[in-house]
């Protein structure tokens, strides 16, 4: 198996990026392509012990920066690495694509290189987001925000897929997150799409308020791009800043220092629950690929665990059940 990585995306790129790459080699013994700038990517390197027989380089001459849009970099930047990274996918023995990149370059290069799934007309990024139930995946938070009824179907059955066979859920249930619970809730895209899911979607339960998407209410929500991109920068956002007010109040009380120090490894965990580093990277649904979306900011840590998601996603052969799950949508 062989996990191509965008060695060039991030904002601490090539640094962080081959550091977390020589890690998940030395873990998890898994091959590597590095896609970028041949002679940084090598400095990097000469800097790890490594198994040298899984990684390889392949130079990509172009790189996409974080503020690039979309269209220059399919037009004006193709020998990009992630251009030339998504283009491996196409041959036989690359498995998935890792990125901690530009996404709207990955998403327009993932769609036009790899081409779309029979019965899906957008691709969806998702997310893993902790709950109280372990796990709730939500799709899309960012790829699609002027979504149809249609799309939010697409993406529950997609979504329902990866819950199964990535988050070990056998009968996964799926929400619409919304205003409320009622179906009469919601501007005309929520309401038209509860009919749909309803009328077409086994396993959907019904709408999931923003409160309870921590709750584990469903193990899978589908929302557009926009309000999707907005709860993951809402909770990015508000489990940083609960760890800080934890930590400065902790600070005021030699008790609660004392407190602390006896909740440690309880601390420790429920930390390891909110890290992003944790799971590495978002999957973006619906390509003819496994692709993988890493936060700008992935440390070498979040790198390694991209790397091994992509693994994972690829011994479940989840891109093949994802396509039969779409058949009778095609």
């Amino acid at each position: 198996m062989k996990i191509v990585v965008d060695a060039m995306g991030g904002d601490f790129a090539p640094q962080n990026i081959v550091a977390g790459a020589v890690d998940a080699v030395k873990e998890y013994k898994v091959g590597v392509t590095l896609v970028g700038l041949e002679g940084p990517i090598r400095e990097e390197l000469k800097k790890y012990k490594f198994p040298k027989d899984l990684i390889e380089i392949v130079h990509a001459p172009d790189v996409v920066a974080m503020n690039d849009a979309a269209t220059v970099v399919m037009r004006q930047k193709k020998q990009s690495s992630i251009n030339i990274g998504m283009g491996l996918l196409k041959k036989e023995g690359y498995d998935a694509f890792v990125s901690a990149g530009n996404t709207g370059a990955c998403v327009a290069a993932s769609t036009f290189v790899l081409g779309m799934i029979p019965g899906v007309d957008r691709p969806g990024i998702g997310c893993i987001f902790p709950s109280l139930k372990k796990f709730t995946f939500i799709i899309d938070v960012g790829a699609n925000t002027a979504a149809k009824p249609e799309h939010l179907l697409q993406y529950a059955k997609m979504g329902k897929v990866y819950a199964r066979e990535v988050l070990n859920r056998p009968q996964p249930t799926i929400g619409l997150l919304n205003i409320g619970s009622e179906e009469c809730k919601g501007t005309g895209l929520e309401k038209e799409t509860h009919k749909v899911l309803e009328e077409k979607e086994p396993c959907f339960v019904g709408n999931v308020e923003a409160n309870e998407v921590f709750m584990g209410k469903t193990d899978c929500i589908v929302c557009d791009g926009y309000v999707g991109n907005i709860t993951l920068k809402v909770a990015e956002g508000l489990m940083e800043s609960v760890g800080k007010l934890l930590k400065r109040e902790i600070k005021k009380n030699p008790i609660a220092i004392l407190g602390a120090v006896l909740l440690k490894s309880s601390l420790s965990e429920a930390k390891k629950s909110v890290d992003y580093s944790e799971y590495g990277g978002a999957p973006l649904l619906g390509v003819d690929g496994l692709v993988l979306i890493s936060h700008g900011r992935s440390t070498p840590k979040a790198i390694k665990n991209a790397i091994r998601a992509a693994q994972e996603q690829a011994e479940h052969n989840v891109l093949k059940k994802i396509k039969e799950e779409m058949v009778g949508n095609a």
